[in-house]
């Protein structure tokens, strides 16, 4: 027997032992309130039942989720939204982990405004989860990116924490400076889908068009909203000569219309 596979054994016992120790000195509490959990990096019981998870039925094209089953328009790919069914994105599919509510914003927020790096982990698992497909299919990944006065202001780009997780639990390229942010743009919450399209219009090029000639993309986010960001990074990769671009965000905002429907 080789001497690492001797060793393997201790190796594991010296790493439950470490683990054991901090557990000792940090006891493990939920990532988002003080509960008491068993894990290092977990979620309490009350926590957890507060995050809603995207899954059918949803849209079979951007992956926006219906409040009911008989909503969305039929088709090969499944029921599509209205917008979908009205024009195809660029994208091929857009998928995400989480619905966008005050459930999924106990994680999202502090990850995103409050330097809480250590929710990429947790939040990559859910999105690998709710992008198996997406990530099987991928070639490489790489992050929606931000304005270089956006990231040195926040100090890191959320987007790019998540693609590295992903990349790594998938064994794919991670390119996280691929696509480059032209200029920054106005924050797009209270706009159109119209004028976020015309927000974004151009705002998106491509660092390295050598490394995504012919091959799959797939898209990192942590929020997806209408969908109007990832169509712009799409339309620059499939310029720059990607075969096809796919989405996986960590959270998915409802579309109001539909959720009157």
């Amino acid at each position: 027997m080789p001497a690492s596979a001797r060793l393997e054994p201790l190796r594991r016992f010296g790493r439950r032992l470490g683990i054991g120790a901090l557990d000792l000195l940090l006891p493990p509490h939920c990532l988002t309130c003080d509960a008491a959990v068993d894990r290092q990096g977990t979620m309490c019981g009350p926590c957890f039942a507060g995050l809603s998870f995207v899954g059918a039925p949803c849209c079979g094209c951007c992956g926006v989720p219906f409040p009911h089953a008989g909503v969305g328009t039929p088709s090969a790919a499944g029921p599509l939204c209205p917008g979908c069914a009205g024009r195809k994105p660029s994208f091929g599919q857009a998928r995400a982990a989480l619905r966008y509510d005050a459930g999924s914003q106990r994680l999202i927020l502090p990850f995103k405004h409050a330097d809480r790096t250590e929710l990429a982990g947790p939040l990559a698992a859910h999105m690998a989860r709710a992008g198996a497909a997406l990530l099987a299919r991928a070639d490489l990944l790489a992050p929606v990116p931000l304005h270089w006065r956006r990231l040195l202001s926040r100090r890191y780009n959320q987007a790019a924490l998540l693609s590295a997780r992903l990349a790594r639990r998938a064994g794919k390229p991670d390119i996280p400076d691929l696509l480059r942010r032209r200029r920054a743009t106005p924050p797009l919450g209270e706009r159109g889908a119209a004028e976020r399209t015309a927000v974004l219009a151009g705002a998106f090029a491509i660092a390295r068009p050598a490394r995504i000639a012919g091959r799959r993309v797939l898209l990192v986010d942590d929020v997806m909203t209408s969908g109007a960001t990832a169509e712009a990074c799409a339309l620059a990769l499939l310029e720059a000569g990607a075969a096809a671009v796919d989405v996986l965000a960590a959270a998915r905002v409802p579309d109001p219309r539909l959720e009157a429907a």
